[in-house]
């Protein structure tokens, strides 16, 4: 089985894992054959010619191949390419290669075009999506942390909510910077310390971002749970959780490439070693999900309950709103396309992961802050009184100006 980032470098990989096998072989033979016996008599060697491993013959005798066992490159053919032993060596090929195996249907230079096109198109999307979410984050952490009467642990654990998508943007840009920022690289066969530490932080990024969103989950349901009694030492275990546990489990994910995977940068997603990364991000999203569920049947039953007053009801209604769209908005198309094999559906995966994804951050940026009512009082509050303490430094400027 060829383990490849992409479908097309399955075709590099087979021949090149083929020529070491063959390279191999012929090493063991010039270990084993007697240094003075003529080469008449120990026939043809075994040879690589770069498609196939023609096995060592004595003169006279032959050797058939079939075509290379590559699905999607060469139609399935019985056909069954000749070569014989000679005293001058190996003869050609019969028929050759060309006549004897088959390619499949490629595209044209129209569709090779078109499709070069489309991924730039989509990186051009994603970069503008990610870049926004950039800005809009930044500014929310920067209005949680300059107003003290926001300082909260419900905040608290937004920053780092807002933290987790800025790992996660950055962390897409130096993906790109790295891995194809040098269109001469072979992206094939490339095992560099660089790329696979980039891989690896955007690992990390991503599994920070959903336990984060777990988090906020688990904190909506403990203050539902206490009545809006919120206890500050509960802080350190949603830190450990939001940032902890990502980072045990990409060390596990690091170790077990290195001592059983260790191939390309680590970005393919046909290894089964991708589960080490892929089952937690799952675990989050089924949790995530019972929270929803809990939350929204607790919810219901403090709305409808008769000793609950107006103002508690719109208090837990506002609370809720943000993280209950939240849930269900990030975890449900994860879960859709894990089902399914990495190969299935990848216009549409790359959309929802890279185009729709990179929105996700300004989304998070306005639910939780620019349209949170506590923050645009707070905002207004502020913004008053900085008029007000404008107009009065005009009005002493104008007195002073006039009394002098």
């Amino acid at each position: 089985k060829v383990q490849a980032t992409h479908p097309d470098c399955s075709v590099i990989l087979y021949f090149q894992e083929q020529e070491a096998e063959c390279l191999e072989i012929i090493r063991s033979e010039r270990q084993t054959s007697a240094p003075l016996e003529p080469p008449q008599q120990q026939g043809c060697l075994t040879e690589w010619d770069g498609v196939s491993c023609w096995s060592a013959v004595p003169v006279g005798q032959s050797r058939a191949v079939a075509c290379p066992n590559i699905l999607h490159v060469f139609k399935k053919s019985k056909a069954l390419i000749r070569r014989n032993c000679t005293e001058s060596g190996w003869s050609f090929p019969s028929p050759p290669y060309y006549n004897a195996c088959e390619l499949e249907a490629i595209g044209s230079n129209n569709d090779t075009e078109a499709k070069a096109s489309y991924f730039v198109t989509m990186k051009v999307l994603y970069t503008c999506g990610y870049s926004t979410s950039l800005a809009a984050l930044f500014l929310a952490i920067g209005i949680f942390s300059c107003f003290r009467k926001l300082h909260c642990t419900r905040n608290s654990i937004h920053i780092h909510f807002f933290t987790s998508f800025i790992l996660r943007g950055v962390a897409v840009f130096i993906k790109d910077a790295v891995l194809f920022s040098d269109e001469s690289v072979d992206h094939c066969t490339m095992s560099t310390v660089n790329c696979k530490a980039a891989i690896a932080f955007f690992q990390y990024s991503v599994l920070a971002n959903f336990y984060w969103l777990l988090v906020e989950g688990m904190y909506l349901q403990t203050l539902l749970l206490l009545t809006f009694t919120s206890d500050k030492r509960y802080i350190w275990w949603y830190i450990l959780i939001g940032w902890g546990v990502p980072m045990l489990t990409v060390c596990v994910w690091m170790v077990t490439r290195l001592q059983y995977d260790n191939h390309g940068c680590w970005d393919d997603y046909t290894s089964l070693y991708w589960w080490v990364i892929k089952a937690p991000i799952l675990l989050a999203i089924f949790v995530n999900f019972l929270i929803f569920l809990n939350v929204t049947r607790m919810l219901a039953q403090k709305i409808r309950s008769p000793d609950i007053s107006k103002n508690y009801k719109q208090q837990y209604m506002r609370l809720t709103k943000s993280t209950l769209l939240l849930i269900p908005l990030f975890g449900v198309h994860y879960v859709v396309f894990a089902l399914f094999p990495e190969h299935i559906g990848v216009d549409a995966r790359l959309y929802f992961e890279l185009v729709l994804g990179s929105y996700q951050g300004f989304l998070v940026a306005l639910l939780y802050c620019f349209l949170n009512g506590e923050v645009q009082a707070e905002i207004k509050r502020n913004w008053g009184k900085w008029q007000s303490s404008m107009e009065s430094n005009v009005f002493n400027l104008a007195t002073q100006d006039f009394t002098a």
